[in-house]
């Protein structure tokens, strides 16, 4: 006898036959994640970021050459000794001040005048600035310092300061 209502599923076959999960390799082998620990990771970050100081503070150190820079401020007697053996000796002061009484063969560029006429001034030759007390003179040698003149000093003291030594000084125009 027949059964009724039963229907015999058969299983079609199939085309693709696919391997068990287990056997499949993928095609492309997929790099492995390393786990760097934090420390190491913080270590790398100190180490680049000193390495990047270092070369900054590097950079923005003057060049070692044979035109070195001048301290900042000179006494009278070295000024004295500087101007004779051929440093360039500007003074800043006011033409008045001037004819008051200043070293013979100083050049007198006043303060407000200086920066326009900054190219007057040597480039090959120490440049020491001198003033009534040592303020302006410090004013002057920051700008020239400021454009490149770095072989520019401040006389100490000023022209005040030159007079109390008894060093030579001339007066008119």
């Amino acid at each position: 006898m027949a059964q009724k209502g039963r229907k015999k599923t058969v299983k079609q076959p199939s085309h693709k036959k696919m391997p068990p999960k287990s056997a499949v390799t993928p095609h492309k082998s997929q790099p492995r994640k390393i786990k760097i620990p934090t420390w190491i990771f913080i270590a790398i970050l100190i180490t680049i970021a000193a390495v990047v100081v270092t070369v900054l503070v590097i950079k923005n150190q003057p060049l070692p050459s044979s035109e070195s820079a001048l301290p900042a401020t000179i006494t009278v007697s070295e000024a004295e000794q500087a101007f004779s053996n051929g440093a360039f000796l500007l003074d800043v002061r006011t033409q008045e001040e001037w004819e008051s009484g200043h070293i013979d063969g100083a050049v007198l560029i006043p303060l407000d005048q200086l920066e326009s006429r900054v190219e007057e001034l040597p480039t090959d030759q120490d440049i020491l600035v001198i003033c009534r007390s040592g303020n302006r003179s410090g004013q002057a040698r920051d700008l020239l310092r400021g454009v490149g003149l770095s072989r520019t000093t401040s006389i100490s003291g000023g022209i005040t300061a030159w007079m109390a030594a008894n060093l030579p000084v001339v007066t008119g125009p």
